[in-house]
């Protein structure tokens, strides 16, 4: 049984999302997904998520593709939620290329193609602007 890890903070869901992690799961037999914190965003983006991390770990949970989720509380510990989790192949997408390399040694990485064209910034700034 091959199992998939991802990370990511997955607010103001969108198809980009789905489609990363629905081929993610392609990938493996189980699907976990690391959702980050709200104050690991704070800390990464220097500000908050528009949705909590709870309600963000729950619309990941509902998921079909998903097999798992838990709170990413730090970047550091990254190779620890991979071995704690028994990834066999981490999933990250392809913006960024080879900053996960590193992992390497304790399972497969693999950078997917993003979905053109939508981010969750472009979705918030098009919505301030409105």
């Amino acid at each position: 049984m091959k199992t998939v890890i991802t990370f990511g903070t997955f607010d103001v869901f969108h198809v980009g999302h789905l489609n990363i992690l629905t081929r993610a799961r392609a990938l493996g037999d189980r699907l976990i997904v690391g959702v980050s914190s709200d104050a690991l965003n704070i800390a990464k983006k220097g500000r908050a998520p528009i949705y909590s991390d709870a309600e963000r770990m729950q619309i990941i949970a509902s998921l079909k593709c998903v097999d798992g989720v838990f709170a990413e509380h730090s970047l550091a510990r990254k190779g620890d939620y991979i071995r704690e989790h028994q990834a066999d192949i981490l999933v990250m997408g392809d913006d960024w290329q080879g900053r996960f390399d590193g992992y390497k040694t304790i399972c497969e990485v693999i950078y997917l193609p993003r979905t053109p064209s939508i981010s969750t910034t472009s979705i918030i700034e098009v919505v301030k602007a409105s």
